[in-house]
């Protein structure tokens, strides 16, 4: 392939990927800022992913097909931890009667790379595939405190904190305390800090070299479960399947 070939795959991934973090439809000057294009690389891009059958396009809007699902199955049929993770994640959702996730650190961000759901007619919770902001998930707090001293302090010197609810912490001291408190407590706690009504409880799972390779969570309704049910009951549990999926990896 030429070089100009592998420019061109590399410009229409980066505008895929803008469908996971800037919304689940885009117009070309969406996508052109998302992707850091011009106007016309972006036209290109989404025309060729259209007539490809990965988008569709309704005169001002591009947005994903179903087809795109057959690019994140062959990570999810493949790759070794979400198919380690998922026959736990499903241990846990039947312990707890909560959805359960899996996800890992990337580009500061924390991606969900599997999942176990309840069924419930309102569902808490992500999907796979989905990405949230680390300084206000437990999730990214688990995440973050695999991270080094100074590659913390180099996430918090660039990271955006953005209010998501009122209690969402925006104070960069405050994060790197509570991520410290995850390397000593192993687990982290949310209240309705990422979304109101939303309370989430996330434990690292830890591989052979003793690095944090993912954080297993559980997230639930507060008007369903209180705190300290999460901590007694559903903590224990997490635990024990992050540890089983640890001694795997």
């Amino acid at each position: 392939m030429t070089a100009e070939g592998m420019a061109g795959l590399a410009k229409g991934l980066a505008v895929l990927e803008a469908f996971g973090t800037d919304g689940p439809s885009l117009t070309i000057s969406d996508a052109a800022r998302a992707t850091g294009t011009t106007r016309a690389t972006a036209r290109r891009c989404l025309t060729t992913l259209t007539d490809l059958g990965y988008l569709t396009y309704d005169g001002k809007y591009y947005a994903p097909t179903p087809r795109l699902l057959r690019i994140g199955a062959v990570y999810g049929r493949t790759a070794q931890l979400p198919s380690l993770a998922q026959p736990l994640l499903a241990a846990v959702r039947e312990a707890v009667g909560e959805s359960a996730s899996l996800a890992v650190l990337q580009d500061h961000e924390a991606l969900f790379v599997a999942r176990s759901d309840v069924t419930r007619i309102v569902n808490t919770g992500v999907r796979v595939g989905a990405c949230l902001p680390l300084y206000a998930s437990a999730t990214g707090h688990v995440l973050l405190a695999g991270l080094t001293d100074s590659e913390l302090a180099d996430y918090l010197a660039s990271v955006e904190l953005i209010a998501r609810t009122p209690k969402t912490p925006t104070d960069k001291d405050e994060i790197a305390k509570r991520v410290h408190s995850v390397r000593t407590d192993g687990y982290a706690l949310t209240d309705e800090e990422l979304e109101l009504g939303l309370r989430s409880i996330a434990v690292p799972v830890v591989d052979s070299t003793g690095r944090i390779a993912a954080a297993m969570s559980v997230s639930a309704s507060a008007s369903r479960v209180a705190v300290e049910e999460l901590l007694d009951g559903v903590k224990p549990v997490l635990e024990e399947h992050a540890s089983l999926l640890g001694r795997q990896l």
